[in-house]
């Protein structure tokens, strides 16, 4: 297993399809905002917790059809499928490894781009742990999406119309300890949810996506 995952690292990396990629986006939603709703320091102070978490999960959606689909493509899947590694394993890993290119850098990219929408500065902390916290859950729903649309040609439009309501409380949450932190507000009932969701998804999606992977590999 950690051979596959550090083979999933490499290959995100050469592919094009890594941190790179998520990065640039996450930059350029950072900046064209300002552009869009004016330089005022208070707007971009009261709606910058929820830009910067939309910016880092549109960032992630990038990537998550190539999460399954290359070794898909070159039967890769089909020998994993029947290694003696469980199949849930070898989707968690594939989310790990998702995390570590994708999520990870916007989680240490975030307090940087904050400045260009003025967060305020006790929110850098709670942006920082909130994504530390949430984005290995989009990683893992994201896993999950991309396992049921594995066997479909030009799927990445589908995967993100699934994906993106499943998506929408870890970004509630997420945004809400931030905006509250930022505030100077109790954070403890956002972020307690938001562990939970990461928790839940953690626990049961790896089963769900292994599931519709035996489907599609029939």
């Amino acid at each position: 297993m950690i051979r596959l995952f550090l083979r999933d690292l490499k290959l995100a990396v050469r592919a094009g399809g890594g941190f790179g990629l998520g990065l640039a986006f996450f930059l350029i939603v950072t900046v064209l905002v300002p552009f869009g709703v004016g330089p005022e320091s208070a707007t971009l102070r009261v709606i910058a917790p929820g830009i910067l978490w939309v910016g880092a999960l549109l960032a992630c959606l990038l990537s998550l059809d190539r999460i399954f689909q290359l070794d898909y493509e070159d039967g890769s899947l089909d020998l994993l499928a029947t290694a003696p590694i469980p199949l849930e394993g070898v989707v968690a890993v594939k989310a790990a490894a998702h995390w570590m290119t994708t999520g990870l850098p916007l989680t240490l990219a975030a307090p940087v781009l904050g400045v260009l929408l003025n967060l305020d500065t006790p929110g850098y902390g709670w942006l920082v742990l909130s994504l530390a916290v949430g984005t290995p859950a989009l990683s893992m729903i994201g896993a999950f999406g991309a396992a049921l649309t594995v066997g479909l040609k030009r799927g990445g439009l589908l995967l993100s119309l699934l994906v993106l309501p499943l998506y929408v409380p870890t970004l509630i949450f997420g945004a809400e300890v931030v905006r509250r932190g930022a505030g100077g507000m109790a954070v403890e009932t956002p972020l307690v949810f938001l562990g939970a969701i990461t928790l839940g998804a953690l626990a049961l999606l790896p089963f769900a996506a292994a599931a519709a992977l035996r489907v599609n590999l029939r």
